[in-house]
């Protein structure tokens, strides 16, 4: 339990900080996303070779 009120320059601080961390978060996720995209992405061009079999 806090023994102070909490000042207003806190809350703004707070807030700022949260939009900040959630956008890295979406970053991250991207870039993460984008990896495993990437990674283990199929070759399209196989499935044309499949078919010419």
């Amino acid at each position: 339990m806090s023994l102070r009120k909490s000042h207003e320059l806190h809350q703004r601080r707070f807030s700022r900080n949260l939009g900040v961390g959630l956008t890295l978060a979406a970053f991250i996720v991207i870039i993460f996303g984008l990896t495993i995209v990437k990674v283990s992405g199929t070759d399209f061009g196989m499935a044309t070779h499949e078919v010419q079999n």
